[in-house]
């Protein structure tokens, strides 16, 4: 039984959601190929991530025709109704999708008038459709969406995201980490942002933080995590996250306690 009847926009970014899905779970099968293939890896992955793309904005264009786009691959594209932008990230979690792991989703979210109206995270593999829209609470398939009740920092699983060669500034995350893992449970970094936000969302995560992320990345999960009882904000607490892309997250307990070990390590370094 369904716990919330569904609005013609869920219905528009589910099919879209789904649509490219299934093209990217297809594609998915192919990564062990990869060896045998004419392609370079990252040559199968843009073909991976432009295919999805362009699904999804096909999809997303029929049902809104006026709509205007910020996606990762197709940069921003104005329709006639400048105020409605769909931002899109077609593959979150790019390197995981390579390695033949498994948690990888399409994110994609709603904003209009420069407020955020609705987030769909999809992990296809997984068949996991997490989605929000403003005032009508967060979901998991058909399930209500809540963030964990936690209190304590030292039973408190936090999510991050880590640099890697090339980029972010790599002494400095080491800092956060380091003032942040001697007062929780654990720290788990699974390669996509997105994904991250939901498992906030939904209580598998207490908290996440990272620097330097896209609007792609985190607009779909930032509605999540309000919606569903959740807080977010910038890392040095004084921004919005959609600009800085500098992002902390928690529940009602935990947000401050892990902003104020965060901003103490150095915030974002800027």
């Amino acid at each position: 039984m369904r716990t919330t009847a569904r609005s013609a926009l869920y219905t528009v970014m589910e099919r879209a959601a789904r649509k490219a899905g299934r093209g990217l779970a297809r594609d998915f099968g192919e990564v062990e190929n990869l060896q045998v293939s004419v392609k370079s890896p990252s040559d199968f992955v843009s073909t991976a991530d432009l295919g999805a793309e362009k699904t999804i904005r096909a999809e997303l264009e029929r049902a809104r025709p006026t709509f205007s786009f910020l996606m990762e691959e197709g940069g921003k594209i104005v329709g006639k109704d400048p105020d409605s932008v769909w931002i899109v990230d077609p593959l979150d979690g790019t390197t995981n999708f390579l390695h033949s792991i498994p948690h990888f989703a399409i994110s994609m979210a709603l904003v209009q008038k420069g407020d955020l109206i609705a987030g769909m995270i999809y992990n296809p593999v997984a068949d996991e459709m997490y989605w929000a829209e403003k005032g009508r609470g967060a979901f998991l398939n058909d399930r209500r969406l809540r963030v964990s009740g936690r209190r304590d920092m030292g039973e408190a699983l936090i999510g991050t995201g880590i640099p890697f060669r090339g980029r972010g500034d790599h002494p400095h995350y080491l800092k956060l980490l380091e003032a942040t893992m001697g007062h929780v449970a654990g720290i788990r970094r699974a390669g996509a942002a997105a994904l991250d936000l939901a498992y906030v969302a939904a209580g598998r995560l207490d908290g996440f933080f990272e620097i330097g992320l896209n609007k792609w990345d985190i607009a779909a999960g930032i509605l999540l995590i309000k919606e569903a009882g959740g807080f977010v904000g910038d890392l040095d607490g004084d921004s919005d996250p959609m600009e800085t892309g500098n992002i902390v997250a928690g529940n009602a307990r935990l947000y401050e306690p892990l902003g104020k070990l965060l901003r103490a390590a150095g915030g974002s370094g800027k």
